[in-house]
């Protein structure tokens, strides 16, 4: 057998090992896929009594997922009551508004408690002012109650680069303000009637959920945010404390037993995550999908805490 036969066999060994290293990953893979359809197919098993754990994170846009969520845990009699866990910035003034009245109907049903974490100010502020009690930690950052209206201008740049955009519209204050040209004395004081009439009503839910005079929320809704320590001291929280105080509420004042598990509940996974599993999609950067879409909606009225944006 001469060295070119042995290389020849050596290498036809090599390629029908690495053949079957793919066959088997395909298997493992197909596997996977499997189990993934199966378990999204089945959803959760039926659930015993308990106090239903729901978040609210990241950006708020009206999320349908989150709503309808919401709406099957007022309609679920095993949920005895529900603390919500905020940790949001806000978001949309209309993703916050929906999401309030979403909230107020379970409220109608059954107790819910908010335990805000890091973060719920503005868009998030106003999920917690549709529960029964509010708990904060000390540092938690909470307030900003205030409505913004932000667009782009870049007029300077388009004129820079020798583009020219021409309109013809019906009126003057259609697709007013216009990211294309200065904005108009009239449509800014348009867009400031529209900033108004957001601020009214969110000044308005503070002063109703949190008994306040509205002197009172005048002072408070300058835009500026609290700790949990100044909140509580102001009146726009209710209590120091987490989870376990929320707890202990539920079962001094709402009558909910003591010995009921606290069970999460969730929206729908993505499709990619269900598909692939969490650290699969968010290794070929799908698990990113979800957030850049829940930004690329927040246009128009914002209630929305944002310390790195110029607007501020």
């Amino acid at each position: 057998m001469t060295a070119s036969d042995i290389d020849h066999i050596i290498n036809h060994l090599s390629l029908r090992k690495s053949r079957n290293r793919w066959r088997w990953l395909a298997v493992i893979l197909a596997i996977i896929g499997i189990i993934a359809l199966i378990a999204a197919a089945a959803g959760p098993g039926p659930r015993g009594d308990h106090v239903a754990r729901l978040r609210i994170d990241g950006l708020i846009t009206g999320s349908q997922a989150g709503l309808d969520l919401l709406r099957d845990v007022a309609e679920d009699d095993a949920a005895k009551a529900v603390i919500l866990r905020i940790d949001s910035p806000g978001g949309t003034t209309a993703g916050s508004e929906a999401l309030y009245e979403a909230i107020r109907d379970v409220a109608e049903k059954k107790p819910v408690v908010t335990v805000m974490d890091t973060v719920a100010a503005s868009g998030g502020y106003i999920a917690a002012l549709a529960t029964d009690r509010i708990y904060a930690r000390g540092n938690t950052i909470t307030g900003s109650i205030g409505v913004i209206f932000t667009f782009p201008e870049v007029s300077r740049l388009l004129e820079t680069v020798g583009v020219k955009i021409e309109e013809i519209k019906s009126g003057d204050l259609k697709a007013e303000p216009s990211p294309y040209k200065p904005v108009s004395d009239k449509a800014r004081a348009y867009a400031l009637v529209m900033v108004e009439d957001g601020f009214r009503w969110f000044k308005g839910l503070v002063a109703e959920r949190r008994k306040l005079d509205a002197a009172k929320v005048d002072v408070l809704a300058d835009g500026r945010v609290f700790t949990g320590r100044q909140a509580k001291a102001e009146g726009l929280i209710d209590e120091l404390g987490g989870e376990d105080e929320a707890l202990a509420w539920l079962k001094a004042e709402k009558g909910i037993a003591a010995s009921l598990k606290v069970e999460e509940w969730q929206p729908p996974k993505p499709f990619a995550e269900r598909m692939l599993g969490a650290s699969v999609a968010s290794l070929l950067g799908l698990g990113d999908l979800e957030a850049l879409a829940a930004r690329a909606k927040l246009d128009g009225l914002l209630v929305l805490w944002q310390p790195s944006a110029s607007a501020n």
